[in-house]
């Protein structure tokens, strides 16, 4: 690690961002590639497992890298770190409901799309879906990233770290998700492949836009964190938990959502 912060010291906010982003587009990818060894039909089970084990690392990862950061850092700027933690999220979650209201999408396995009607394909619905899903990831890893490069803080670099690997180790389900229903619905193996790993570029453009916006809104850091975190749980929410079915695969899904928040709550601690 401390190798590491020595080549991180000389990065800007953008390659730092680019480097956490990167690294969970690869994980996307990695799992869309699944696609070619699996069937078209996931196993209820499996799905149960990985997405609720998906949502669990999303939940550790809004409260130990996002809200409780969001809460310290305003208590360092003079702010009133409950409101701000407070107010953030609620706004990130609006903002996600908002979003979910305008763009048309399709949550798997539903038949009938959500947002505004529309003629598109029941395929590029379930992408829009999944895209919708990486806005608040790529949004929280350019916060943390480019935060870490501006502040040359090497706790902060192992708090960033920690999260983008948690948002990794749970990409590897969402590019799979993405592929095998696409590859059900007959898209050919190569095209389903190519599709999960496009669903992942937008967690680095996202990311990128933070940092866009970041200099214009630096008394707001803390604010912005919750809102990635309101963000975040509000997809948890809204898709995964539905999506895994933890009323027909309680204990395969339930045990997996507390692997997950286990597994990313000993990450934050560990590496930040």
């Amino acid at each position: 690690m401390n190798e590491l912060f020595v080549l991180f010291a000389d990065f800007s906010p953008y390659e730092a961002v680019l480097l956490g982003t990167g690294l969970t587009c690869f994980a996307t990818a990695l799992g869309a590639s699944f696609v070619f060894f699996l069937g078209r039909k996931p196993n209820p089970t499996m799905k149960s497992l990985t997405l609720g084990f998906a949502a669990g690392i999303m939940i550790a990862a809004s409260v130990w890298s996002l809200l409780i950061p969001a809460i310290e850092q305003a208590e360092e700027v003079g702010q009133n770190g409950l409101w701000s933690a407070a107010g953030g999220f609620v706004l990130g979650a609006l903002f996600l409901a908002l979003l979910d209201k305008l763009l048309p999408h399709l949550h798997e396995p539903d038949a009938e799309p959500e947002g505004p009607k529309t003629n598109f394909r029941r395929t590029t619905l379930l992408v829009s879906s999944v895209t919708l899903h990486n806005i608040p990831e790529g949004m929280s890893l350019g916060l943390t990233f480019a935060i870490a490069a501006m502040q040359n803080d090497p706790l902060a670099l192992s708090g960033a770290f920690a999260l983008a690997l948690g948002m990794a180790i749970q990409n590897i389900p969402e590019g799979t998700a993405v592929a095998l229903p696409l590859h059900e619905c007959g898209w050919s193996k190569r095209k389903a492949f190519l599709a999960g790993v496009a669903s992942g570029l937008v967690e680095p453009i996202f990311g990128l836009l933070t940092v866009v916006i970041i200099g214009f809104v630096a008394p707001y850091l803390p604010w912005l964190l919750a809102f990635a975190a309101g963000a975040m749980m509000y997809v948890v929410v809204e898709e995964l938990l539905p999506a895994a079915k933890l009323n027909e695969h309680s204990d395969a899904g339930t045990i997996a959502v507390l692997c997950g928040f286990v597994l990313m709550m000993m990450l934050d601690v560990a590496l930040g």
